[in-house]
C-alpha cells in the first residue's frame, strides 16, 4: 500500500475525476507556484471506483475556486491547518469565468481585439452550458478537461 504522509498546512482536494488530476494541476497554476503537491493517481474509492487526489502545502487563498469549480465542481477541499481538517468546501459553478476557456467564433470580437479577456457567462447550470459574453458562443464543458 502507498503512503503519503500528511500534511501540516495547505489543502487537500478529493474526488478528482481519475486520470484528470495533471489537468487540474496545470490550471490552477500549481506548476509556478513555490509549495510542495503530491499528486495521487487512480486512488481506490468506493464512491468513484478510482480518483485522483492533490495534496498542496500552500495556503487555501492562493487558489482560484472558480476555475477549480468551473473544471469540476464535484471536487471537494479539505483545509488543513496543524495537520488536522479544519474546513471541508464543496464547489459550484460559478457565474462567470475569465480566461479560462477561449471563445471558437472567428467573428467574435475577442479574435480581433487580441487583448480582450474571454469572458463566459453560465447560461445553463443543469447543463452546465457557458455562452461567452460578446457572441453568445455556446461552450459545454462536458468531457473538457
Amino acid at each position: 500500500m502507498l503512503n503519503v504522509g500528511k500534511i501540516e498546512e495547505g489543502f487537500v482536494l478529493d474526488h478528482i475525476q481519475a486520470g484528470k488530476s495533471m489537468s487540474i494541476y496545470e490550471h490552477l497554476g500549481l506548476d509556478k507556484m513555490d509549495c510542495t503537491v503530491a499528486i495521487i493517481k487512480n486512488a481506490r474509492s468506493k464512491i468513484m471506483g478510482k480518483k485522483d487526489i492533490l495534496k498542496v502545502e500552500c495556503d487555501i487563498d492562493t487558489l482560484d475556486l472558480d476555475v477549480l469549480a468551473f473544471i469540476d465542481h464535484n471536487i471537494t477541499i479539505n483545509v488543513i491547518k496543524a495537520g488536522e481538517i479544519i474546513e471541508k468546501r464543496s464547489l459550484k459553478l460559478p457565474r462567470e469565468v475569465k480566461n479560462v476557456i477561449k471563445c471558437h467564433n472567428p467573428r467574435c470580437i475577442t479574435s480581433i481585439e487580441q487583448e480582450l479577456p474571454h469572458i463566459f457567462f453560465l447560461a445553463d447550470e443543469e447543463k452546465e452550458v457557458y455562452r461567452c459574453k460578446y457572441c453568445e458562443e455556446k461552450y459545454s464543458q462536458k468531457g473538457k478537461f
